[in-house]
């Protein structure tokens, strides 16, 4: 699940946060950075537990409706059809999200304010009246509900992310990139797999974690000379003039076009641009871009550069 996009950002903040403290120890910055990646991966399996916890809430509603004192009809009689959803009800029995729960302890269970609301924008959903008033039903269409209500509802919900900032710093730039996984996975569910439809796994494969720890460290053990390169490029001003931030992104660009052969320059530049326009200031994607264009081909001329 964990991809080079995600792990770019999280080395930007660990990097920051690294120096920020006075650089001191390099080891405990690696382990805040795999923690960090790991708590990607939580927010990831808790996702995917909140579509079990609205379909359970939205059930705990009906059985309460049915205990009132005077229930109408409706309330005796109540369309079963979201809280016996198929897709959840084989969600809510996935042998590795039962690990998760079982191995992390995390629930729903104490934000029933943050389950209410959300609840409430579903039921108020056309996806959901539509839904409701189909009179026919497949396992298709239940998988696909919950993957509309998820892209239009969960996806961008500024009250959903304020709720999950409260319980986690680490997850505040998180659930954007999250949320693409999970709606990933609500596709790759088959009726056929039941409780062992597989998950995605926390990392892709040995690759990726490897691609994580030596861009980490290269950009750190091999700052000196990334910074000697940046200076070259900035002979008109002092780079202490250049905002931290960027002098970051770059060093961590410089170490992965240096140190990732296989890795376009072209890819390296883009995904780093794209961060600096996040976490920088509104110029920041442009001067990046020309900054380390100029050291490229100057590293190109010097024969310093080699790509597959």
């Amino acid at each position: 699940m964990i991809n080079r996009v995600l792990i770019r950002l999280k080395i930007v903040q660990i990097v920051y946060a690294y120096y920020q403290n006075g650089g001191k120890n390099l080891e405990t910055a690696e382990k805040e950075l795999f923690f960090s990646l790991s708590k990607a991966y939580d927010l990831y399996n808790y996702l995917l537990l909140l579509m079990v916890e609205v379909t359970k809430y939205a059930n705990k509603r009906i059985i309460a409706a049915k205990n009132k004192l005077k229930p109408t009809k409706e309330e005796l009689l109540p369309n079963m059809k979201f809280v016996e959803n198929r897709f959840i009800a084989q969600l809510e029995v996935n042998e590795q999200l039962s690990d998760f729960v079982n191995n992390q302890k995390k629930t729903w269970s104490n934000e029933p304010e943050c389950i209410k609301a959300l609840y409430e924008k579903i039921i108020n959903s056309e996806y959901y009246k539509e839904y409701m008033t189909d009179e026919t039903s497949s396992y298709d269409a239940d998988r696909e509900l919950w993957r509309k209500l998820y892209k239009n509802i969960i996806f961008n919900n500024e009250e959903l992310d304020q709720c999950l900032e409260d319980q986690s710093l680490y997850w505040n730039d998180d659930k954007e990139i999250v949320d693409t996984f999970v709606l990933k996975t609500i596709k790759r569910f088959e009726e056929k797999n039941g409780a062992k439809q597989p998950l995605l796994p926390e990392f892709k494969d040995e690759e990726d974690q490897d691609f994580a720890r030596r861009l980490f460290r290269r950009t750190i053990l091999n700052a000196d000379y990334y910074r000697h390169l940046l200076s070259e490029s900035t002979k008109n001003w002092d780079l202490d003039r250049v905002a931290f931030m960027d002098v970051i992104i770059m060093q961590i660009a410089l170490a992965e076009i240096l140190s990732f052969p296989n890795i376009p320059v072209s890819v390296s530049l883009n995904e780093y641009v794209e961060i600096a326009k996040f976490y920088s200031t509104g110029k920041s994607g442009a001067f990046i871009n020309g900054m380390l264009d100029n050291i490229v081909n100057q590293l190109k001329k010097d024969n310093k550069l080699t790509k597959n």
